[in-house]
């Protein structure tokens, strides 16, 4: 498989690196890197990575001489993509964002703002995305466009605040942010569940095993997001029986149990305490999922 890595960006005043992964999606990543350019506070090290490119994406990303880049000609997926770019990055956090995202003003400062308040790197922080179309109690249902036809950029910059979401608790999707310390600790995305489906609940199960229990989504912090441009795409993994098979429970177990994700956040998470109707249900679907394999 041919890969290539390019590292060109000179700055040593770089706050986060961003790594985008993207799937010959040209017009939506240069969306989003114009996005970060100018609705960013502090700057920052964006490195992309480049499946196939067969859409000009390759050519475009190489003009780009402020963005450093991973070309892979085949197309690997986000896991192998995420851990990929890794070893490109020039600061202590990682910043994980999807190429069919738009990154609202002052998104960086709000994070900034919380991780200095934690002062600690046990965390694991989301933006709170803008959608169209409902598709989780963490996000904000607006309509802007569905795609970058329809994209009403203007109408979204002078509405978006106006938009009520407190913070809440669960965290997992990007955008989100950690310390490379603790990204590094769990090995990155774990690249069983390549090209990618149920590898976010993944890696949050991992954190928890670190020990992390500060999860949040930040409701002020915010990027619209068009919705899986390139995930509808491809040929999915079974990611939901992945998960199973290597947690002994669902994902949904994990992520409303454990990470209560959506609710008000109110303080770091502790140690759920599971009936038995649960454990003997989620040992009921192992079962089943093992003898299927």
């Amino acid at each position: 498989m041919y890969i290539e890595k390019v590292q060109r960006s000179q700055s040593k005043d770089l706050k986060y690196s961003i790594i985008i992964p993207t799937w010959n999606n040209l017009d939506y990543l240069r969306l989003v890197i114009r996005s970060i350019r100018e609705h960013s506070k502090f700057n920052h090290q964006i490195i992309v990575h480049i499946n196939e490119g067969h859409d000009g994406s390759y050519q475009w990303i190489r003009q780009q001489e402020d963005i450093d880049y991973v070309y892979s000609k085949e197309n690997i997926g986000i896991c192998y993509a995420l851990n990929l770019c890794r070893s490109l990055m020039k600061t202590e956090y990682l910043v994980y964002v999807n190429d069919d995202m738009y990154v609202l003003p002052d998104w960086d400062f709000l994070l900034a703002q919380e991780i200095e308040k934690i002062n600690s790197r046990k965390f694991f922080l989301s933006c709170t995305l803008i959608e169209p179309t409902y598709t989780s109690n963490c996000t904000i249902v607006a309509d802007f466009g569905k795609n970058i036809s329809e994209f009403r950029e203007q109408e979204l910059l002078a509405t978006y605040k106006t938009l009520k979401k407190e913070d809440w608790i669960g965290g997992t999707w990007p955008i989100n942010i950690i310390h490379v310390d603790n990204w590094d600790l769990v090995g990155g995305y774990s690249v069983e569940f390549s090209p990618g489906m149920y590898s976010d609940p993944d890696f949050s199960k991992k954190l928890w095993d670190l020990g992390i229990r500060y999860f949040k989504g930040l409701g002020a912090s915010r990027a619209y997001h068009f919705g899986s441009k390139s995930t509808k795409r491809s040929k999915n993994n079974n990611g939901h029986r992945m998960f199973l098979l290597k947690w002994g429970m669902t994902s949904k177990t994990f992520t409303t149990l454990y990470l209560k994700r959506g609710e008000k956040f109110k303080a770091e998470l502790s140690e759920p305490t599971l009936n038995s109707f649960t454990v003997i249900l989620n040992k009921v679907k192992y079962i089943i999922a093992a003898c299927n394999r």
